[in-house]
């Protein structure tokens, strides 16, 4: 799946699995307090890599606020 505007019922499944595993890998990987998920999607999001994947981003410390959004 190139981006999730391409995503389908079909992909479901894969989808679901994606965002099952996020937690353990998180707390695998040292983000026991907490982490945050991005998926970019598109040119806008600086999508770079063309197939849906995730980033799972933490740590011991804290990561900061959100992204600001422009009004």
């Amino acid at each position: 799946i190139a981006n999730l505007y391409d995503a389908q019922a079909a992909h479901q499944s894969a989808l679901g699995k994606i965002l099952t595993v996020a937690g353990r890998l998180a707390r695998e990987a040292g983000a026991g307090d907490g982490f945050r998920t991005i998926i970019n999607n598109g040119r806008v999001a600086h999508q770079e890599v063309y197939h849906v994947h995730m980033h799972v981003l933490g740590g011991p410390d804290s990561l900061g606020p959100m992204l600001q959004r422009h009004r």
